[in-house]
Formats: C-alpha cells, sequence, structure tokens
C-alpha cells in the first residue's frame, strides 16, 4: 500500500476521553473547534495561516464574542479534522488509501487551497492520490470503497470517477505487462526475478489469467461495482467471457444461497436490485460472454425477488440464444402460483420459443449469405437443433412424472421443434411412456394424440423391443413397431445378401430400403406368420398359442415374443390370409398405418400363402 508523510514535528495533540483533543504545548488554546460530538482546544494562528474558512468563521465568531465554531456536516468527521489540524500544526500525519479521502475532502470544507498557502493540503493530496494512489491496482479499489461515506463531496470532486478509470484502464491492460499483486496470486514474480528463474515472456503470460481482476473488484458495493463495469465494456477491449465470468462471481459473491435468505423482506430490495444490475450488464454479443447454465440460475433468483419486467425480458433473450447448451437440470424452474404443476412449463415453451426463433434466424442469414446452397444450414445451426431436440426429450422426461402437467402442454412442447432435429426418437419415447404410466385415466383418443408424437421408424432396436412389450401403448403402435421391426430385418438381410457392403452400412441404409420395398416385406411378413401358423399345431380359434404348441416351438428353435406380441403376429397372421374384417378397431384407422399394406394386396399374397403352404405340406 502507498502512503505519504506529511509535517516533521511531533504529534502534540492529546485525548482526554473520547471527546475531548487539546493540543499539549504552553501556549494557552484561544479556539474551540466542535465537530460532531468531539470539541479541538486548538490556537487560532496556524489554523487561520491554512484555513480560508475557518478565517471567515473565526472572524464571525470575534463580532459575537465568542471563541467557539460549530463545524456541521463536516466531511469525515472528527479523525479528518484531527489530519488537518495537524497538518496546520506541522505535526506529522500518514497519508494512505483508506484516510486519503476523507483528508481530502475535509480540507476542500476548509479551504485550504493555494491561495492561502504555498503547498497547501489540498496540493499535497492532489499529487498523492495522481503519483500513487490511481497508479496502484489495489489502492484505487480501497479508495473507491470509501468514497461512498464521503458523498456528495467525493462526487463533486471527481475522485470517484477518476477511481472507476483508473480501475476500468488497469482491466484492459495485457496479463504479460501485468507486474503488481493481485487476489490471484499475490505472489506475482517481479520482472528480476523472472530473469533470475530464467523464465520467459512466454511463461510469465501463462501465470498471469484474462480474469485476473475480477475477484478483487467484487468487493465493491453494487453501485460502485455496475459504474467500473460500465467503464470497463465501454472501453471496447474486453472479451465478453471475461465479462460474463465477472458478472457471475459477483453473483455468487453477494446473492445468499437459501430461499429464505433471497427473499426475506430485511435483504429483498438489495438482492432485486443486485439481480437487474447484473441482467443489465449482461454483455452484448448474442449471449458469448454467460454461460446458459448461469443465466438460468440467475433467471430462477429473477423470479424470486420478482425483477422487473425489462430485465426478466432482457434475460430471457439472453437465454434464449444459449438455450442449446442448457443441461435439464438447469431448465426445471419451479412453478408459482397460481400455476399448479411442479415447473414452471409454460415459461420453459417460451424459452424453447425464443431460441428457435434465433436459430431459424441464423439459418436464415445462412441462407441469404450463400445463395448458391439455398437449403444448405450451417453446422452450428445444425448442431444447435439437435441438441435442442435432446434437450426437449430429456425436460419432457422429467416433467412427464407430474400428475398435474396436462397433455396440450405436453404435446405444444414437443412440436416445438422440427421434425428434422429428431434423427432418433428413444427419449421421445421415454417421456410418453412415462407419461402414460403417471397418467392412467388418459382415453383411448389422448393415448393416440400423445403417441402420434412419435415415429416408430427412428426408434432403435432397444427401444423397439421395449415398444413391442409395452401394455400401456395402443394395439396400433406395438403392430406399428412389430411390422417395421419385422421390415427393417428382411431388408437388412436382402441387403446383406446382394451387397458386398459391410452389416454397419445395411443397418443404416435399412430404414430407406424398408420404404422401397414395402410390399416384399409384407409378402415375407405373411409367409413367416404362415411357417409359425403351419408349425403351431396346437393353435386355438380363440388366436392363443397352448402350452404344449409353446414347448413344442421352444423346442424347435423357435423364439416367441411375449403373449400380447403374440396375439398381435396372430392378428397380422389373419390379416395376411385375407380376414381384414377381423382386424381390431385400433388398427383400422390409418392409411398410414403399416398394418394397411397388408389387405391392399389380399389376392396375391393369399394366392401366394396357399401355394406355399401346399408345397410345405
Amino acid at each position: 500500500m502507498k502512503f505519504m508523510k506529511l509535517g516533521s514535528k511531533p504529534d502534540a495533540l492529546q485525548a482526554e476521553g473520547k471527546c475531548v483533543r487539546y493540543i499539549s504545548s504552553e501556549l494557552v488554546t484561544d479556539i474551540i473547534i466542535t465537530v460532531g460530538e468531539v470539541k479541538f482546544y486548538l490556537h487560532k494562528f496556524p489554523l487561520l495561516s491554512k484555513s480560508n474558512r475557518l478565517q471567515k468563521l473565526v472572524s464571525n465568531a470575534n463580532e459575537e464574542n465568542s471563541d467557539e465554531i460549530q463545524l456541521d456536516d463536516f466531511p469525515g468527521g472528527p479523525k479528518a479534522f484531527e489530519i488537518c489540524a495537524k497538518f496546520c500544526y506541522g505535526m506529522m500525519v500518514t497519508l494512505n488509501a483508506y484516510n486519503v479521502v476523507a483528508a481530502r475532502c475535509a480540507a476542500e470544507y476548509l479551504e485550504m487551497t493555494e491561495h492561502i498557502d504555498k503547498g497547501n493540503l489540498i496540493f499535497k493530496i492532489e499529487v498523492f492520490l495522481t503519483s500513487s494512489i490511481f497508479r496502484s491496482w489495489k489502492d484505487s479499489i480501497i479508495v473507491l470503497q470509501t468514497t461512498k461515506s464521503l458523498l456528495p463531496w467525493s462526487e463533486d470532486l471527481k475522485i470517484i470517477g477518476r477511481c472507476i478509470d483508473s480501475i476500468a484502464s488497469k482491466t484492459s491492460v495485457e496479463p504479460a505487462n501485468i507486474t503488481w499483486s493481485y487476489t490471484y496470486n499475490r505472489k506475482l514474480s517481479e520482472l528480476d526475478k523472472i530473469v533470475e528463474d530464467k523464465m520467459t515472456p512466454q511463461e510469465k503470460i501463462e501465470t498471469v489469467p484474462k480474469d485476473w481482476w475480477v475477484e478483487d473488484i467484487c468487493e465493491l458495493d453494487i453501485d460502485l461495482y455496475k459504474r467500473v463495469m460500465i467503464t470497463v465494456k465501454s472501453k471496447g477491449r474486453m472479451d465478453g467471457v471475461v465479462i460474463g465470468e465477472a458478472l457471475k462471481m459477483y453473483a455468487v459473491r453477494w446473492l445468499p444461497d437459501s430461499v429464505d435468505a433471497l427473499v426475506s423482506d430485511a435483504h429483498a430490495w438489495r438482492n432485486k436490485s443486485l439481480v437487474e444490475t447484473i441482467i443489465c450488464l449482461l454483455p452484448c454479443d448474442n449471449g458469448i460472454g454467460c454461460s446458459c447454465s448461469f443465466l438460468l440460475k440467475l433467471l430462477k433468483v429473477a423470479i424470486l425477488v420478482e425483477a422487473d419486467d425489462s430485465s426478466m425480458e432482457q434475460l430471457m433473450k439472453s437465454i434464449g440464444r444459449k438455450l442449446h447448451e442448457a443441461s435439464v437440470k438447469d431448465l426445471m424452474i419451479p412453478a408459482r402460483f397460481p400455476q399448479i404443476t411442479k415447473y414452471d412449463v409454460d415459461l420453459a415453451q417460451d424459452l424453447l420459443n425464443r431460441c428457435m426463433i434465433n436459430i431459424k434466424g441464423s439459418c436464415d442469414t445462412e441462407t441469404e449469405e450463400k445463395k448458391d446452397k439455398a437449403n444448405d444450414e450451417s453446422i452450428l445451426g445444425q448442431r444447435s437443433l439437435l441438441n435442442i431436440a435432446k434437450l426437449v426429450d430429456s425436460y419432457l422426461g422429467e416433467i412427464a412424472y407430474d400428475p398435474n402437467l396436462n397433455l396440450s402442454s405436453f404435446i405444444d412442447l414437443s412440436l416445438s421443434i422440427p421434425e428434422s432435429a429428431r434423427p432418433n426418437h428413444d427419449g421421445l419415447y421415454r417421456a410418453i411412456d412415462i407419461y402414460l404410466k403417471e397418467h392412467p385415466s388418459l382415453t383411448k383418443t389422448e393415448k393416440k394424440q400423445i403417441c402420434g408424437l412419435m415415429d416408430v421408424k427412428k426408434l432403435t432396436v432397444d427401444a423397439s423391443m421395449h415398444a413391442a412389450q409395452n401394455d400401456r401403448l395402443p394395439l396400433r403402435v406395438v403392430v406399428q413397431v412389430l411390422y417395421f421391426e419385422q421390415v427393417r430385418a428382411a431388408s437388412n438381410a436382402r441387403a446383406l445378401g446382394n451387397s458386398p457392403r459391410n452389416t454397419s452400412e445395411a443397418l443404416v441404409n435399412g430404414s430407406d430400403e424398408c420404404e422401397k420395398t414395402g410390399g416384399e416385406s409384407c409378402q415375407s411378413l405373411n409367409n413367416q406368420m404362415c411357417h409359425m401358423k403351419i408349425k403351431d399345431e396346437g393353435y386355438h380359434k380363440n388366436g392363443k398359442l397352448s402350452k404344449k404348441s409353446s414347448s413344442k416351438n421352444s423346442r424347435s428353435g423357435i423364439q416367441l415374443l411375449p403373449s400380447r406380441s403374440r396375439r398381435i403376429f396372430d392378428k397380422l397372421w389373419i390379416v395376411g390370409k385375407g380376414q381384414g374384417e377381423n382386424r381390431s378397431s385400433e388398427t383400422s384407422g390409418s392409411s398410414n398405418s403399416p398394418t394397411s399394406v397388408v389387405p391392399g394386396d389380399n389376392k396375391s399374397s393369399g394366392s401366394s400363402l396357399r401355394h406355399r403352404r401346399h408345397s410345405i405340406s
């Protein structure tokens, strides 16, 4: 810490109790100056030779035949006046970062200017501030902290502004040129030590992080912190990521951990002001500076402290730009009255809509820049879409446990992202399954609605196996799953037999192959159903397999599906014979259903089946 010594005479100012100060001298004191609750018994001559204001006050007191002067609202109080009094007597005084502002404001009050005496107190303090304090990183911060109790004097004297400019300028210094101590590394090596240890400049750069300054300024009150950050940003030399780190550290430093402390009456206004200030300081660089996790946590706090609408809108915009980076845990924002759900689904929907608008805007910009590739989306935009889809499906899986979540909210949230963003529907299937389990009172129509969100062609093998045995799914959906798995298996087998491509390529292209050869795959399905029928001698008219036939099939090496899936296979087998009138009502509602392909070719498939049975028998 920098300091400056003034005067050379020994300190002769004595104390008598808490409220009396006097000069220990052979000369009798002839004036009493009261500052606050403290009375100073002093001599007129040394004071009047340095202070223009005291000259006027003493002159007025003489006219009233009084030897006592009252100094009301004296900046810095008795301690600051004591510094000025000692300076007038030539006694030794030490100025440092903790008392220099008070001394400067007191000297201004007493009008201790150069007009009264050459080298007066104001001049000396200004030299100290300019040459030492404002050149020191930590001293500037300490001085800035002391200015708050000395308003409006410190503001009028431009001490606050000069401190802020000094701090902001130092934050912009290249890390390689930083030689002063700071909180992250109090033992920063000096240049001579660098030479001694044979360290290269590059090694020195690596020892100083870009955000070396953020911890130190966290000690400032919110109003001063805001002014410092605004000045730092206005210089335009600070990386947005570092700005974001500074805001995050300040929030962690001052926002309480518990919800009760956050919304307590004693600190509610302060916390609200703090949150709104942090929001207004967020980097305006499309959200690059702050992580989405921090922004979502800040949103939770903003909701609790009831931040104003403009702050909420700004924060929501920032989150919308980065929602693709969020985690499900961060997005689980508790709902507030009068909402009946556990989590605020409407807020999540709003954030998702904003995110999709931003992604679409970035893709449109990319398309405009590449007119020769009008359908080409940016890689970044595509990756963002995929991340958003995973986030939404995971979020749906979490909120599906809520018994108060209505079906329309679930469906709307799922449909907020384009179909192309979901190359895989396993996550969506999981969420649908959980919702069906937690909401057993859904009607058949509602089950059909929610299952209509899912494309069984985009389920992995494991998910398809699970769906085929899932009693909560409508029968029509299970039929689609079984049918598509059969088609996919047949097309993969044919692709492996007719092409030198490896197995992985065939599996990747299985979905396309199945669409091209739906009729042939259906024929294969019917043939296999027929084989199952012939081998099942114990088949009953009600469609169930007897224990005898089950054991026989087991011995024959045929792997049977669970009971419900067997019943579905039985229905498919009957349809394959041309008995379309026996289909379940659940499987006959859509022309897009895989089962509708079978009755469309009754004659040819029936003829083929008859021929196949005759040849086997």
